[in-house]
């Protein structure tokens, strides 16, 4: 037997986290088994599902690269073969017409409240056996058993058993025709052959419903896993306020697609104490089993740890082609600087996000007109104007075709050995010089991907800042 999965969103808002990593866990099962993942849109809401909608949760997808075997389904396109069934339900005395008015059912609900009782149907039309008159509009329930439990085996769960008692005989069709949720699911279900239903739990109480339906139409069960939620720090449900934003923009944020799903993967599931996978390692290990019982919290700065550990993993020539998208939206011109997969290279151990790689290297493709104040105020004293200035002097004698990290320490340390002076006293005035900041790779890396004529211009900026700032007193000058 071929295993099918299945990943329905809801096209009435954006990609979250909680769905994209049912959809991974899915995507996972289906590859680690050589079978089938079917992607379907439930958009029986026609008053909230946007085609806009449908669109981002497809780019979100491809993006993470959650690519799909059949669909997408549309179940708006489905609804001819939900009113078959539901024909079917009728002409076999498994469903029927209820004609409770709105007012009966509100005065039902509150009488139940009223004695402490959960409120629900009471099954007042089930036996009437009445059919609408012409042109009547009544909603359709489906008979649930009245009697006995309901039993299924959950992977993640165990067993759970619900007393029949307990369910009310559910709408599958509302007055205006319109098929309801756990109808149209089983159908989808039945019909694209799902073997196995992996979904978060908060669709643990539509399970025997469901089962009660398969059942009726005489389709095998599937196999259930129920994935405990994702909670935020604060131990409630994930929300926006905890960064449960779009998927995409996590993707604007300059995380790696891989990064995001190994961070999902283990939002619920484990293997051993390891925390670091790539793609081809989860499909090989993942196993239903082997999903926790208990939520997840989210940790955003655990997401940054993982990202980052993937950076340094990545092949330099993709980070380098994001890192200069984002340089061109930052309004930069990527062919102004340094080639950047050197700059991906030299930054992939100091960044957490390609975002903020590009945000970092900015020095390096267009001049700045401020320093960072703290950095200024420490390195670029009186003091570090002669060395600076001895350093400007054994760079300009470097020839162009032979600015490399060699050359470069090579004058540094005729500097250092002629003055008598330790690197650490050059060292970071040079790097604020040329950077406008106290933070970057080592200074013989950052001095050759700054280039030859960039420092000898930004070290000459520099004395002038240092010399004006001696004239001026307090306060910062412009860098001219």
């Amino acid at each position: 037997m071929q295993i099918v999965t299945r990943f329905p969103p809801s096209p009435t808002g954006y990609l979250h986290l909680g769905s994209a990593r049912t959809a991974l866990f899915n995507w996972l099962y289906a590859k680690k088994t050589g079978g089938q993942l079917v992607l379907r849109i439930e958009d029986t809401d026609r008053q909230r599902s946007t085609q806009e909608a449908i669109d981002t949760i497809i780019e979100a997808l491809q993006w993470l690269g959650l690519d799909w075997d059949r669909g997408p389904f549309c179940q708006s396109e489905r609804f001819d073969r939900y009113q078959e069934v539901i024909r079917q339900l009728l002409d076999e005395g498994k469903a029927y017409h209820c004609f409770c008015t709105r007012e009966r059912l509100d005065a039902l609900r509150e009488a139940q409240r009223a004695d402490g009782r959960n409120p629900g149907y009471d099954r007042h039309c089930r036996d009437l056996g009445r059919q609408p008159s012409p042109g009547q509009s009544t909603v359709v329930r489906f008979k649930s058993p009245l009697h006995g439990t309901v039993v299924f085996d959950d992977v993640v769960r165990g067993a759970v058993a619900v007393e029949n008692a307990r369910l009310d005989d559910l709408i599958i069709a509302r007055s205006d025709g319109a098929p309801t949720y756990n109808l149209c699911v089983v159908v989808d279900d039945i019909d694209m052959g799902v073997t196995h239903i992996i979904r978060g739990d908060d669709h643990t109480n539509n399970t025997p419903r469901q089962i009660h339906i398969f059942q009726s139409l005489g389709a095998p069960l599937p196999v259930f896993a129920h994935i405990p939620m994702i909670l935020g720090a604060d131990g409630r449900r994930l929300s926006k306020r905890h960064g449960d934003v779009s998927v995409l923009e996590y993707r604007d944020q300059g995380i790696l697609p891989e990064a995001l799903l190994n961070y999902l993967a283990r939002l619920g599931w484990a293997h051993g104490d390891r925390e670091v996978f790539s793609v081809a390692e989860m499909v090989e290990l993942f196993d239903l089993k082997d999903i926790n019982k208990s939520a997840a919290s989210f940790d955003p700065a655990k997401l940054l740890w993982i990202n980052q550990r993937h950076l340094q993993q990545a092949p330099p020539q993709r980070l380098a082609d994001d890192l200069g998208a984002r340089l061109t939206r930052h309004g930069l011109d990527p062919g102004a600087g340094p080639p950047l997969a050197e700059v991906a290279e030299a930054m992939r151990e100091r960044a957490q996000t390609v975002e903020e790689m590009a945000v970092k290297v900015a020095y390096l493709y267009a001049d700045f007109d401020r320093y960072e104040p703290g950095a200024a105020k420490k390195h670029l004293t009186p003091s570090a104007a002669a060395p600076l200035q001895s350093l400007h002097d054994a760079f300009e004698a470097v020839d162009d075709r032979d600015w490399r990290e060699t050359a470069i320490n090579r004058a540094i340390a005729g500097v250092l050995e002629a003055q008598s002076i330790k690197l650490g006293r050059i060292a970071q005035p040079l790097r604020v010089a040329v950077s406008g900041v106290a933070a970057t790779p080592p200074i013989d890396t950052t001095v050759k991907l700054v280039g030859r004529r960039r420092t000898l211009e930004r070290i000459q900026k520099a004395l002038r800042w240092i010399a004006a700032r001696r004239a001026g007193g307090t306060g910062q000058p412009q860098i001219s």
